[in-house]
């Protein structure tokens, strides 16, 4: 006998509802109202963008007509809790300009994003008042400038990306110790001096395309994904050592130097990126048997262009791609490599310039189509499977002169 009256009383509150939110979005407090108005003030769309052709103040809910804002009802109060500056989409050219002081004045801010465009100037010190903000995203702009340090005494942030800028100085040492910190992206910018100690349990850490010097500081055990490429660091990778959930690595490009620690040689590390430094030592002799896992699709290891020496060993077979080309290693190729590329699990094994002296591989064999295979310029005289699919890079000499063999 109830069920009609709760049919009723449901379709009540549906009625409602709406209006009742309107009404609340309506109150739009007249801070966070104001501090629009001077952000909308100091940026403009680029031709061809219209982001900002829905910020009509004179609108009477502009948490629901305005791109790019989220809002929330705290303490009987409507507030922006998140602003998103730009479309993102591809055929949006974004916006120019610079960002606000008046940033600050949105305080129960938790996202602030800005997608890619021409915007110039600073980072406001001022977002360091936002203690709210969780993630903040100004990525493939014109900022310049330093950091700024009063980003530090943001506790609750998870996010910070400021990759593809033109951002100078050092990385405030307050933000590799903020405790809730999980991502950070810093890439392509200019920033200089060494990278300090990192305290914080961060999942991401990406700072290549800088101009970062010094040696790799003790990293969290946390890490997975780590990349300072094209930097100019130094020293050995000992920090390394114990960093045993990466997933990927890439620390091409840079001076490090002394032998690669072998716990990096683990299939869990699907991309490894080691290329361009002066890297010594060999290879560890066998994978551990213990170990069930392999080296699966997509997986990349580029060791290229060291100086690591000895032989081949097998703790490698079955990575997808395979780069040990400009090297100092010796002796012949073993066969669980060759059967690997017969199979086409692995694609693509650049072992050019190196010193070695064998491969148990037939003239006559045939490789699928996807594999590619070169031996130019080493101690022996290649299979033809092994010239024809090398990079223009790899040069036109078949093998190594005599007089250099002799010498290993």
């Amino acid at each position: 006998m109830a069920q009609p009256h709760y049919t009723s009383l449901i379709f009540f509150i549906l009625l409602f509802l709406p209006l009742s939110l309107q009404q609340q979005n309506s109150k739009l407090s007249i801070s966070d109202l104001n501090a629009l108005k001077t952000i909308k003030a100091s940026l403009t769309d680029i031709p061809g963008s219209t982001f900002f052709s829905s910020w009509d103040f004179t609108a009477p809910n502009p948490c629901s007509s305005f791109s790019g804002l989220t809002c929330s009802l705290i303490s009987s109060s409507v507030r922006v809790t998140i602003l998103s500056l730009g479309t993102g989409l591809s055929d949006s050219p974004g916006l120019a300009g610079s960002l606000s002081f008046a940033l600050s004045q949105l305080t129960e801010l938790t996202q602030l994003v800005l997608f890619p465009g021409l915007v110039t100037g600073p980072i406001p010190s001022q977002l360091g008042k936002l203690t709210n903000l969780r993630v903040i995203s100004l990525t493939n702009n014109r900022l310049t400038g330093p950091i700024p340090i009063s980003l530090s005494s943001l506790t609750n942030l998870h996010t910070l990306d400021l990759s593809y800028n033109q951002l100078t100085g050092s990385i405030p040492p307050g933000l590799t110790e903020l405790a809730q910190l999980k991502v950070l992206i810093l890439a392509s910018n200019s920033l200089s001096g060494e990278l300090p100690t990192v305290s914080t349990q961060l999942l991401h850490l990406d700072l290549k395309r800088n101009r970062l010097n010094g040696k790799l500081p003790l990293l969290p055990l946390s890490l997975r994904y780590l990349s300072v490429s094209e930097n100019t660091m130094w020293g050995p990778l000992n920090a390394l050592d114990s960093v045993f959930e990466l997933v990927y690595l890439d620390l091409s490009m840079n001076k490090f130097s002394g032998p690669i620690p072998n716990s990096l040689f683990n299939p869990t590390l699907s991309s490894l990126l080691l290329q361009r430094n002066n890297l010594s030592g060999g290879l560890p002799q066998n994978a551990d048997p213990t170990k069930t896992s392999s080296y699966g699709d997509g997986s990349i290891v580029d060791l290229s262009h060291n100086f690591l020496s000895g032989e081949i060993s097998t703790v490698l077979v079955g990575v997808e791609s395979l780069f040990l080309n400009n090297n100092r290693l010796i002796g012949t190729v073993p066969k669980e490599y060759t059967k690997s590329l017969c199979l086409g699990t692995t694609k693509t094994l650049y072992l050019q310039h190196n010193f070695l002296t064998g491969i148990n591989l037939e003239d006559r064999v045939k490789l699928p189509d996807t594999t590619s295979l070169c031996l130019l310029y080493n101690c022996m005289v290649p299979p033809p499977v092994g010239v024809t699919a090398c990079p223009a890079s790899a040069g036109s000499q078949i093998s190594r002169p005599a007089r250099q063999c002799y010498r290993v």
